[in-house]
């Protein structure tokens, strides 16, 4: 694949995009979007021998949920899309919920063993977390760009939440009165119960609801995220790399180890883009990994343009917008 890539994306001028897009230019190189990380591990000790909660259920370690995770989306999106974690946060506590209840130990395993139903209200308190850490104020400076959560099953996290001047949906409602940041940033929340495919599946969601932003003001033919998203059974003949949750020939969520052939333009988008050349191939789940969580969104990541120029406003690599939502136009 073609991938043009220009100079690193400068930090400093990351603003909510409010004005009318640059003119379309074939040459517009495609930035490389570095993205400094706040990252913040819950993991309360549960135990007298100092157990924390990760180690006595032998969940992951955030350490190689980060490291993996950040490796995947770097492969996926051509080196485009650089994570750096510039400070971690090891917390032995369980975070406070919107009407200050906390977890013990004791009484979040009664919720693990189905003793007792789990809190609510469930969510996390999230105004809490932004005010102990100073995180508007640190967005703010450009001392980080983005906030990774990690926690447990019931924590109260969202998959991702958007903070920031005329921030919008980002699989969930974003987060009001925050404008103080000055520049709109995402708060992933991740379980370290899980593994790297659920991870990828959160930030999927993320790019889903961004560049359903991205797109918003245009239609037809010109809106290419619908085109993208395209999948055998709601537009048949015209599947593309689908979406999340549904690849080309899935029939149902999840269905990404579906056996059927189906035919689909998804080479076009991987070799041709912006160009497409009509490249219609049947296709079937050993391309996106025969059912595998992990290898399907790898798969569709790395679909995703990423290569140089802008047409209709839009720039024609797609990952300035998933890791830098101040790229988007409102």
């Amino acid at each position: 694949m073609s991938n043009i890539l220009g100079p690193v994306s400068n930090f400093f001028s990351r603003k909510p995009r409010t004005r009318k897009a640059p003119p379309d230019n074939e040459a517009e190189p495609a930035e490389i979007i570095q993205s400094k990380v706040l990252a913040i591990v819950y993991d309360p000790v549960m135990e007298a021998s100092g157990n924390t909660l990760s180690q006595q259920q032998n969940w992951h370690r955030a350490s190689n949920l980060i490291t993996v995770f950040m490796s995947d989306l770097l492969q996926a999106s051509g080196g485009t899309a650089r994570y750096q974690i510039v400070e971690r946060v090891d917390l032995d506590e369980f975070p406070a919920k919107i009407d200050g209840f906390r977890y013990t130990p004791q009484s979040y395993l009664d919720v693990l063993r189905g003793i007792a139903s789990p809190h609510v209200p469930q969510e996390v308190d999230y105004k809490a977390i932004l005010s102990k850490y100073n995180i508007l104020g640190r967005v703010a400076k450009n001392e980080i760009d983005e906030v990774w959560i990690f926690a447990f099953p019931h924590a109260g996290l969202y998959e991702s939440r958007m903070c920031g001047p005329s921030a919008f949906w980002c699989n969930s409602p974003p987060i009001k009165n925050t404008d103080s940041s000055k520049r709109r940033f995402v708060i992933m929340g991740f379980s370290y119960e899980r593994y790297i495919g659920e991870m990828l599946e959160s930030y999927g969601h993320r790019a889903e609801s961004i560049m359903e932003k991205t797109f918003s003001h245009l239609t037809g033919e010109a809106n290419l995220w619908k085109r993208f998203t395209c999948y055998e059974n709601t537009m048949p003949g015209k599947a593309a790399c689908g979406n999340v949750h549904f690849a080309p020939n899935s029939l149902k969520d999840y269905d990404w180890n579906n056996p059927t052939p189906v035919k689909s333009e998804c080479y076009d988008w991987e070799i041709n883009f912006p160009n497409f050349k009509g490249d219609i191939r049947t296709v079937d789940p050993s391309e996106w990994g025969n059912g595998d969580i992990r290898k399907h969104h790898i798969w569709w990541f790395s679909h995703f343009p990423k290569v140089a120029g802008r047409k209709n406003g839009i720039h024609n690599n797609w990952w300035q917008y998933v890791v830098d939502p101040n790229h988007v136009i409102t």
